[in-house]
């Protein structure tokens, strides 16, 4: 049954309907034209062969009366007429006499047309009539002299054609009957091509669902020659063309994160080796002239800058090697907070509400850099007072880092965490390198935790760092 279940409006079901009423419109039409043609065929043959009949009949008997009859000839000449073509009802005409072989008939089954064409014309005519509900075939001749002038007698015949019309109705009540069986036939027949020419389409569509997942090596088997093997054909050439632009597209993501990751390595220790000079000429910068102190602080401003930005990109070659690991260790959230924040000597600006008692096994190095990236975020992009409200639940810790600043720009909030974005484009330089939100994502991802940014109703950025109280096991 479940093969059999139609859904409404779908591809399957309107096969299925439409083949159904091209075959009960043909097969109406077919039976339709059938019975037009068979009963006319049958009253045809009926026709004919009355009509031979009669004027054999008529022929036959007319030759042994005398024109002009009296009543008494009219009478015999009807009932010779009639005895001879069996229990038909025969009526004469002769001027004003009319004779007929059942003196009960009812005469007005010859239509004063009829009785005016036999009259006019003088040749023999019929006509279908219906009577008390029985079809009658009423046929009417003019009888001529040897020489062919008309005599003036008129006989008419009246032959039911009950018969004929009994076969028809048995006719119309076979097709009528036969109709049902071959709509049947039909909508089993529908659903068996509407099963074969969907499970192509079908297929198609499991293919394409597999290949949005991301199984680019899914092809489907193309059969036959049709629209549809053409289809399948095209299907599998974008399967194809597609995942060689992706494997193209990661070779050379790949090689530009190795590029990074090596460039990266490779000023580390350089860089180490400037910071050492630069930090001797900053600590005697105050010993120089002024424009050599304020050289010796720039290049020495400039090259921390750069070392943050070779250490933030180290770190993020990591996560994208997938080579990030966590060293975790039971820790005292509370305690933590407050220890980033006394290092980097924003205690004053920064109000804390931290629920105690707050224990996790995490990271502290890098929870450490997700607390210190948003409350500098804060301090820097936002407007004190600066607030860290520390939560927990069974489940859930959370940490707040809000700020009274305007907030974030709508359009920036979908990319506060992309690599390198920037709320305003025309900055293109700034003390940061751009990465400390999507290091802080990472790094909260890596707990089993995210990060997610809004604006308080109130005014401000809220940034929410959010953490399973209890790590799943899947998390390295």
């Amino acid at each position: 049954m479940r093969h059999l279940r139609l859904r409404v409006g779908g591809l399957r079901s309107r096969l299925v309907v439409t083949f159904v009423l091209v075959t009960l419109l043909s097969a109406v039409t077919t039976a339709a034209l059938a019975h037009r043609e068979c009963r006319n065929a049958v009253l045809k043959r009926a026709q004919n062969t009355t009509m031979t009949e009669f004027r054999n009949r008529v022929s036959e008997v007319a030759a042994d009366i005398d024109i002009p009859p009296d009543q008494s000839t009219l009478t015999r000449f009807a009932a010779s007429v009639s005895r001879g073509l069996g229990a038909d009802i025969v009526v004469a005409r002769y001027h004003d006499l009319t004779a007929t072989s059942d003196s009960l008939a009812d005469q007005t089954r010859i239509t004063p047309e009829l009785r005016t064409a036999v009259r006019t014309a003088g040749r023999m005519h019929f006509q279908r009539v219906e009577w008390q509900g029985e079809p009658f075939l009423v046929v009417g001749a003019s009888v001529a002299f040897d020489t062919g002038r008309t005599s003036d007698l008129d006989v008419f015949t009246l032959a039911p054609l009950r018969a004929e019309e009994e076969d028809i109705a048995v006719l119309v009540a076979t097709v009528r009957g036969g109709l049902v069986p071959v709509v049947l036939l039909a909508a089993a027949l529908a659903l068996l091509a509407a099963r074969t020419v969907l499970r192509p389409v079908r297929d198609l569509g499991r293919a394409t669902r597999k290949l949005a997942e991301g199984e680019l090596s899914t092809r489907v088997a193309v059969k036959g020659r049709d629209e549809v093997a053409q289809l399948a054909e095209t299907f599998n050439h974008t399967a194809e063309s597609l995942q060689t632009s992706v494997a193209e597209l990661r070779a050379q993501e790949e090689r530009a994160r190795r590029f990074v990751a090596d460039v990266s390595h490779e000023l580390r220790t350089p860089l180490a080796a400037m910071t050492l000079v630069s930090n001797v000429l900053d600590e005697d910068a105050d010993q120089l002239p002024p424009d050599s102190a304020l050289a010796a602080r720039t290049v020495s401003a400039e090259i921390a800058q750069l070392t943050r930005l070779v250490q933030d990109l180290i770190e993020i070659s990591r996560f994208d090697a997938m080579t990030a690991s966590l060293d975790t260790v039971e820790t005292d959230l509370a305690e933590l907070v407050r220890s980033t924040l006394t290092r980097r000597g924003w205690g004053a600006p920064v109000n804390t509400d931290l629920a105690e008692g707050v224990r996790a096994m995490v990271d502290r190095r890098r929870i450490d850099v997700v607390v210190a990236n948003l409350v500098g975020n804060a301090l820097k992009h936002g407007a004190q007072p600066v607030a860290v409200v520390l939560r927990a639940t069974d489940n859930e810790i959370t940490l707040d880092v809000t700020d009274c600043g305007p907030g974030l720009p709508p359009e920036a909030l979908p990319h506060v965490f992309d690599r390198f974005y920037k709320a305003d484009t025309a900055r293109r330089r700034s003390e940061g390198s751009g990465l400390g939100t999507a290091i802080s994502l990472e790094n909260a991802q890596l707990h089993g935790g995210t990060i997610s940014a809004a604006n308080r109703a109130e005014g401000g950025a809220v940034f929410t760092l959010r953490l399973p109280r209890h790590r799943p096991k899947d998390v390295p």
